[in-house]
């Protein structure tokens, strides 16, 4: 059946939904990369809740999508930017979440790290000890419960901090304390404005040396690194000055496939945002990169980048609002709430160009389904033909 879509401009286009979906496999862990997916949660949609309420959390359905992921040999990158830390999701939520998480990966053989930031802060941290008993007390939560620690960027030590050395000072202070090796993640102002200036400066030549000083002195403590800058270049630039043992886990949802696939120099690993929606097409591309077959991975993973572009466009942060909108497309949850309310965050323009790219790529496991949820969208909207 023929859709009507609206577009950017408000006129509408006709498109016609595809009637089978890409068959994926499952199972096989991957091997030539270390790829996580960043996962969303889902809401519970009964809760009595305004957007400043704390989070209800549909733990059956969140749950669920993470098996999911680990069914498709992804690891999950749980409590991160992708499961609205900081967005609807305070850090009441986020331990429970991180708690769960662990206890069903555990069960399932599941790869899983977990971040770790200072959002039990709600009122400015005053100073750096501030600073570091929060971080403390998540890095305890997530070792604890038998994940990896991921050292996700702080607001909260954004605004404090008066240079590179409080930097310097706040992540050697935790990286001594770390039981394993963790990996530090580098998110950028397009996903957090409060972030800006990060590492001491918003010269980001200078902030990257500062990066690099805090990895040099422990390299032993530190995983890898998490780079969410949307700058390619930069990217490769930086994993090419790493020491030997600390991986690249790209962030870049503008330019993943290339960063994967590398160079002779070098390849980066992955823990992606957009790995949530195209979680088994992405496992089964980096497959195809195992058996040492570039290009049938870039064939697979091309045609991507331009949904994952439109889904990260400005106001980038938004970007939680398609993946959301994508998982119940594909029947991942019942419904399209987030909590925050943040299903609004984004027009019906952009919801319809979403469906249209990921139909097209063969994403939704029921295309008939994701047809039936996007007309009812459209009517809700007041699109009747």
């Amino acid at each position: 059946m023929t859709l009507h879509l609206p577009s950017a401009g408000g006129e509408m286009r006709a498109y016609e939904p595809r009637t089978e979906p890409l068959a994926f496999d499952t199972g096989a862990k991957l091997a030539s990369r270390v790829v996580f997916s960043a996962a969303h949660v889902v809401a519970d949609p009964f809760a009595d809740t305004t957007p400043d309420s704390p989070a209800a959390v549909d733990w059956d359905a969140t749950l669920a999508f993470r098996r999911h992921l680990w069914s498709h040999g992804l690891g999950v990158a749980e409590a991160m930017d992708t499961a609205q830390r900081g967005m609807g999701l305070d850090w009441a939520g986020a331990a429970e979440l991180i708690t769960r998480s662990a206890a069903e990966a555990k069960a399932v053989g599941g790869l899983i790290a977990c971040g770790v930031g200072t959002d039990q802060l709600t009122t400015p941290a005053g100073d750096l000890a501030g600073v570091k008993a929060a971080y403390e007390e998540q890095l305890a939560l997530v070792e604890g419960a038998g994940a990896q620690a991921i050292l996700m960027a702080s607001r909260a030590l954004a605004s404090v901090a008066r240079g590179p050395e409080d930097y310097l000072d706040v992540y050697g202070h935790l990286l001594r304390q770390a039981t394993e090796p963790v990996v530090l993640h580098w998110l950028g102002p397009m996903f957090d404005p409060a972030l800006d200036g990060y590492w001491g400066s918003a010269d980001l030549d200078a902030a990257t040396e500062t990066f690099l000083d805090v990895i040099a002195a422990h390299p032993d403590k530190i995983d890898g690194i998490k780079v969410s800058l949307l700058d390619a270049q930069r990217e490769v630039d930086l994993r090419r000055r790493l020491p030997k043992g600390v991986r690249c886990y790209t962030g870049d949802d503008f330019n993943y496939p290339e960063l994967i696939a590398g160079d002779d120099r070098g390849f980066s690993h992955a823990l992606l945002g957009i790995f949530d929606p195209l979680g088994p097409l992405a496992a089964q591309a980096v497959r195809v990169l195992d058996t040492g077959d570039t290009k049938g991975f870039r064939e697979l993973l091309d045609p991507t980048v331009e949904l994952s572009r439109h889904l990260f466009q400005a106001p980038t942060r938004f970007y939680k609002t398609g993946v959301v909108f994508l998982a119940w497309l594909a029947g991942h949850q019942d419904h399209f709430t987030m909590v925050g309310g943040l299903q609004s965050a984004r027009s019906l323009p952009h919801f319809a160009k979403a469906y249209e790219l990921a139909d097209g790529l063969g994403l939704f496991p029921n295309p008939e389904l994701a047809e039936t949820r996007m007309k009812n969208l459209l009517a809700l909207y007041g699109v009747t033909a």
